[in-house]
């Protein structure tokens, strides 16, 4: 058992490091369109032939818009923002409503839906990043495993929220597109590799928590065996002991005599 704890420790901060370099690779999308797999990443493609100013099709990245090479990888993309909001009227994105559909006209559904997707994603990687830190000490104390699980399940919380906000964003997006007769579809890379995050920070905080209660088992094991076999002769000595003292007992006349067991 003693050996368990490094163990888990180790694959626990494997886990980690996965989900982190996943994160990084959403992330990332939009701003290198020469890297595999970054210039495959996006969130969502739509047919924007109606609307001026917008590539056709259109590719929404994490920091940019993109659009679409021969080779079907991200391409032509225009200017870094961070946080860009997916809604396509907004400035920072089409800034017309011109073939836009009428879902994104006159709502901020969708700004507001895709910029708390943008800070919970970071908030997510900041406590990855930091349970990575900590993983370390998971490898030789017990508090460090229960400070990684914790920390972990911190980037776990904030990895769901944000893959279910993304989710709702960009799937409510396509079916704008579809309903205003655009063809459009989600990004398989970016959600399978937001989701796939999640449950890789899932399985490292479980990893984790178990590395810490496997070294507190150990060692109360180790003491109740120690006192176990303390008990055990104990009760050897006490026994012998009492054998070897007899008792006593009286007889019909009142007189005490000795009485020695065989």
């Amino acid at each position: 058992m003693g050996a368990a704890r490094p163990i888990l420790g180790l694959v626990s901060l494997i886990l980690t490091a996965g989900g982190i370099l996943l994160q990084f690779l959403v992330i990332l999308s939009g701003i290198h369109t020469y890297a595999v797999p970054l210039n495959l990443v996006y969130f969502l493609q739509a047919d924007t032939s109606g609307i001026s100013n917008a590539p056709n099709p259109a590719r929404w990245t994490f920091f940019s818009i993109c659009g679409v090479g021969p080779n079907g990888h991200n391409a032509n993309c225009g200017p870094i923002r961070a946080a860009l909001p997916f809604d396509p009227p907004n400035s920072q994105d089409f800034g017309t409503t011109n073939g836009v559909p009428p879902a994104f006209i006159g709502t901020n559904h969708y700004y507001y839906l895709s910029r708390f997707m943008f800070a919970f994603y970071l908030i997510a990687l900041f406590f990855a990043v930091l349970a990575l830190f900590t993983g370390v000490l998971a490898l030789c104390t017990r508090i460090g495993s229960f400070l990684s699980g914790a920390n972990a399940a911190l980037a776990l919380f904030f990895q769901t929220i944000t893959a279910a906000l993304m989710t709702a964003c960009f799937v409510q997006g396509r079916d704008a597109f579809r309903r205003n007769g655009q063809t459009a579809s989600l990004g398989r890379y970016a959600f399978g590799f937001t989701w796939a995050a999640m449950a890789c920070f899932l399985l490292a905080t479980v990893s984790f928590c178990i590395g810490g209660s496997v070294s507190k088992d150990s060692k109360r094991n180790r003491r109740r065996g120690g006192s176990n076999a303390g008990g055990f002769l104990g009760r050897n000595k006490s026994t012998r002991s009492r054998a070897s003292r007899g008792s006593f007992v009286t007889d019909g006349s009142g007189r005490v005599k000795e009485e020695y067991e065989p």
